[in-house]
Parts: C-alpha cells; sequence; structure tokens
C-alpha cells in the first residue's frame, strides 16, 4: 500500500503505452482558459452573491490566491512529470500508491461533479436564452432537478451527451472547438464589463459584507470551483508538445488571465446591479440551492422583485435590468456556446486520470483502451459521460459545486506536499520549472486548501470522508493486488539494450526518447 512508482519507471510506462502529442501552447492555455472562465462567472456569481454580497470580490481574490500557489506547485511537477495523470501521478511517485489511489479518487469529485455542475449552470442559459429570444418555455419540471422543485434537468443531460461524443471524436477536434468557444466567450464578457463598468453606483457596495468575514470566506469556499480548471491543463501533459515549457506557461497564463475577468466582471455586475443575499421572512439565512431560497425567490419575483442571487443565467440577467436586453439575450447566446468548452475540459481531464489509473493496474485495462480510428480512451468516456449526465439531471449546480470542491482541495493539498517531499528526498532531479520560494509557497498552498475545505458547507465536507471510505474499500478489494507496482511490471528506461530487467517483469526500453507519435 505504502509503496511508490519512481519517476523513471512512471516516464517510461507513458512512453510504452502513450497518446499522441498534437497540443501547442495557444491550443493549451486556451484549454484552461476555457476550463476556468464561465463556471464562476456565468454559473456561481449568484451563489457567490448569497453569501458574501458585494463581497464576493474578496472572496474571488482569497480563491485565486490559494490556486495561484497551487498552481507553482504543480508547475514543477508537471515540468518534471510531463505525462498524464496530474496530481494522481505526482502523488504515486512522491507519497505511495494509497495515497496516489485517494487522491486519483477524490479527483473524481474534481473532474466528474465539476462537470455536471457546468452542464446543469448551462441549462440555466439555454432556458433563459429561448425563454426571451424565442418565446419558448421549457416546463420547469424537466428543467430543474429535484432540489429546485423539478423532476429532471433534461437540457444538462443532453448537453452531456453532445460533449461526450466530441472527446469520443478526438482530442485534436476537441481542442480546435474549445479554442472558438474560448474565443466567443472572452468577447462576451468583454462586452458585458464595457456595458457595466460605467454604470457602477456606490450605494450597490453597501454593506460590502452582509455575512461578514465567515461569509465572504464561504463564498471563496465555493467559487474556489471557478479556478480549478487550471489542473486540467497538467492533465494533458503526455498530449503536449515540449511539455516541459509549455505545460508550466499555460496553467500559471491561463489563472492570470482567468483572474482578471473575474474580477472586472464581478464589479461590473455588483456596481452596475446589486448583488446583496436573500433572506428568509424572518431574516434567517438561506443557503444557496436549497428549498427555502427556490420558493423565497419565486415569492420576489411574483412581487416583481428579480434579485441577482435568484438568477440561474446571471450576466444575461444584470443587462435586461440595465438597459440591455438584446445585449443580455447575446450574452445568454455566448454562454449557451461557450459553456460547453468547460464541460469539454472537466470531461478531458477526468477521462485522463482513469486512463492512467488504468494503465497502472489499479483499474481495470479496459478503461485504458484507446480506439482504433480515433486515438482516443473510448471507453473510459463513454462511462464517465453517463455519470456526469447522471449527476447533472438531479442535483443543483450550488451543491455540486461544493461537492467538486473537497476533492480538489485534497488533491491540491497532496500536490503541495509532494513538492516539498520531493525536494528533500530528490534535490538533483532536472526541474525545467522550480516554485520559486518553494519554502514559502508551499505550505501557503496547504493552509489555504486546509482552510477553504473547513469553510465548505456541512454536508460536502461530510460527504468526503465517506467518498474516501469507499475508494478505499475498492483499492483493497481490487487495486492492491492488480497494481502493476506490486506485481513487478515497472519499465526504467536504460540507454543499454542489453541492460537487463530492472525487476520482475520488466524488460528495458531503449529508444524512449523517441516515443510513438512524438
Amino acid at each position: 500500500m505504502w509503496r511508490v512508482k519512481p519517476l523513471d519507471a512512471i516516464l517510461a510506462t507513458a512512453e510504452k503505452k502513450s497518446l499522441h502529442r498534437s497540443l501547442g501552447v495557444v491550443q493549451l492555455t486556451l484549454l484552461g482558459v476555457g476550463a476556468i472562465i464561465g463556471t464562476g462567472i456565468f454559473v456561481l456569481t449568484a451563489e457567490a452573491a448569497q453569501k458574501a454580497g458585494p463581497g464576493m470580490m474578496i472572496s474571488f481574490i482569497i480563491a485565486g490566491a490559494v490556486c495561484a500557489v497551487a498552481a507553482l506547485c504543480y508547475s514543477e511537477l508537471a515540468s518534471m512529470v510531463p505525462v498524464s495523470g496530474s496530481a494522481y501521478t505526482y502523488s504515486y511517485a512522491v507519497l505511495g500508491e494509497v495515497f496516489a489511489w485517494l487522491v486519483g479518487w477524490a479527483l473524481i469529485l474534481e473532474y466528474a461533479v465539476a462537470a455536471s455542475a457546468v452542464s446543469v449552470g448551462w441549462s440555466g442559459y439555454f432556458v433563459g436564452l429561448i425563454e426571451h429570444s424565442l418565446n419558448v418555455t421549457i416546463p420547469p419540471e424537466f428543467a430543474n432537478g429535484p432540489y429546485a422543485g423539478g423532476i429532471v434537468n433534461l437540457p444538462a443531460v443532453v448537453i452531456g451527451l453532445l460533449v461526450t461524443l466530441l472527446l469520443i471524436r478526438g482530442t485534436r477536434e476537441s481542442a480546435t472547438v474549445n479554442a472558438v468557444l474560448v474565443a466567443i466567450k472572452v468577447a462576451a464578457l468583454s462586452a458585458f464589463i464595457w456595458l457595466a463598468l460605467p454604470l457602477i453606483k456606490d450605494q450597490n457596495f453597501q454593506p460590502f459584507a452582509p455575512l461578514g468575514t465567515a461569509g465572504v470566506i464561504g463564498a471563496a469556499a465555493s467559487i474556489f470551483f471557478a479556478y480549478v480548471g487550471f489542473d486540467a491543463v497538467s492533465t494533458a501533459a503526455e498530449e503536449t508538445k515540449n511539455p516541459q515549457r509549455n505545460v508550466p506557461i499555460a496553467l500559471i497564463g491561463s489563472l492570470v488571465i482567468c483572474t482578471v475577468f473575474y474580477l472586472l466582471v464581478a464589479a461590473g455586475a455588483i456596481g452596475a446591479y446589486g448583488a446583496q443575499p436573500v433572506f428568509g421572512a424572518g431574516g434567517e439565512v438561506l443557503a444557496p440551492g436549497s428549498m427555502a431560497l427556490t420558493q423565497q425567490c419565486a415569492t420576489l419575483t411574483q412581487a416583481g422583485q428579480q434579485p441577482l442571487v435568484c438568477s440561474k443565467e446571471a450576466l444575461a440577467h444584470v443587462l435586461r435590468q440595465i438597459g440591455q436586453p438584446q445585449v443580455g439575450n447575446l450574452l445568454g447566446l455566448a454562454a449557451f456556446l461557450a459553456l460547453p468548452s468547460v464541460i469539454l475540459a472537466m470531461i478531458y481531464g477526468q477521462t485522463r486520470i482513469f486512463f492512467v489509473m488504468s494503465r497502472d493496474g489499479l483499474l481495470p485495462s479496459v478503461l485504458s483502451r484507446v480506439h482504433p480510428k480515433f486515438k482516443t480512451p473510448h471507453i473510459v468516456t463513454m462511462l464517465t459521460g453517463a455519470g456526469v449526465m447522471l449527476a447533472a439531471a438531479f442535483l443543483p449546480v450550488g451543491k455540486l459545486a461544493d461537492i467538486s470542491n473537497s476533492g480538489t482541495l485534497f488533491a491540491f493539498l497532496m500536490v503541495s506536499l509532494a513538492v516539498m517531499i520531493l525536494r528533500k528526498t530528490n534535490p538533483d532531479r532536472k526541474r525545467p520549472f522550480r516554485t520559486p520560494l518553494v519554502w514559502i509557497v508551499a505550505p501557503l498552498s496547504v493552509l489555504g486548501c486546509a482552510v477553504l475545505f473547513f469553510f465548505l458547507p456541512h454536508d460536502a465536507k461530510l460527504l468526503f470522508p465517506i467518498w474516501s471510505g469507499v475508494g478505499l474499500v475498492v483499492y483493497l478489494l481490487y487495486g492492491v493486488h492488480k497494481s502493476h507496482v506490486g506485481r513487478g511490471i515497472i519499465e526504467v528506461p536504460e540507454l543499454d539494450p542489453n541492460a537487463p530487467p530492472t525487476s520482475a517483469g520488466a524488460q528495458p526500453m531503449p529508444g524512449v526518447e523517441n516515443p510513438p507519435g512524438s
């Protein structure tokens, strides 16, 4: 359970059963931007306003700061180990197999549940768009899950299916479509900033933090979800040209671009329209995604009030309320077109995690099977897509986001620990990118992740240890016995083709400096 997989073996295994390297630095950065921008701004702005009011601007800064120090840790490990697997792979090399399994299991919460959350967010924009543009109303029973008073969220299921089919088709094609969607998304947010910022009113920022510091940090814990797409970049390392250079550039570049957009858009939404939380009839605080909030919003709507926190298409709603209904509809159209890029990045990341875990023997080998024509891991993509559609059909966006964050924060914490441990245990290994001030940056990342986890809602914090317990049972029943490392199936690259095997069943791999598809 505590065995580690040497870094050389990880690289060798990847080259033996490799994915095609087709992504450049621009495509990779756009993959990061596509994964980050959208989830928080298009979907979670209303959720953050309900917890923090105008103070959500500080929440974005807090969440972005934690992600920034985590990104620096990710960049060092991704440049050293440019293969698929992200935090799972890094943990395997440093902390041991059982921690690697727990991280990989937690990443299911990050990627698959995040894809479900954005599918639900996309559904809100789709329903609002066709209602305001085409006067077509989808029955609420089929546009919302049970938490929002419906039966099943059919639009969310449909978009999950379409993105899954696209990913099966191919990585290069997916990246090209993603680049177009990111351009549409950035243009829409730029138009929002242009129209909303000139209308800022000081009184809309008062009170700035109606629920106090706890509300601001609680909102940061939730909208941390809005930033986590950046680590989808590291999962694409094995399909990236010159990953030692391009992965760190894409990781940090996408995070900086998105943080600037987040702050400008949040300032415009708050200043031009207002973002105060909605309270219950007795003045009690209402939790985002709860039936109580849904009912109170319905009461306010009947009274002619439309607070930002009650909207499922927050930015389009703001533009309609400040006298720009046509632009609001266009922004809704842009979200309708662009949010699938976030779903794409999240499902992409999840399938690559499963692919590598399967390649290591911890999951059945069928999951690492590559399609003979499309060269993509089609079986695991189909299974992931089915899980995404199931969650999106029945759960609200806020709860999905908080569940996703619990797994993400654990994975980020493990990566930060791994960087520090590897500096001590393997100080001489080549590091194309070195985390600056690592003994300050990495501990800050660990502390930030722990604090944000503490401020997650109770049910999200409770679910994580339960989920981890289920994962341990699966590992003990299957992975611990089938592990390639445990069975001695470890390939280590050797320059000498006549060198003896390094362990039972291992064979030297001459010529790995020219892997297939490179």
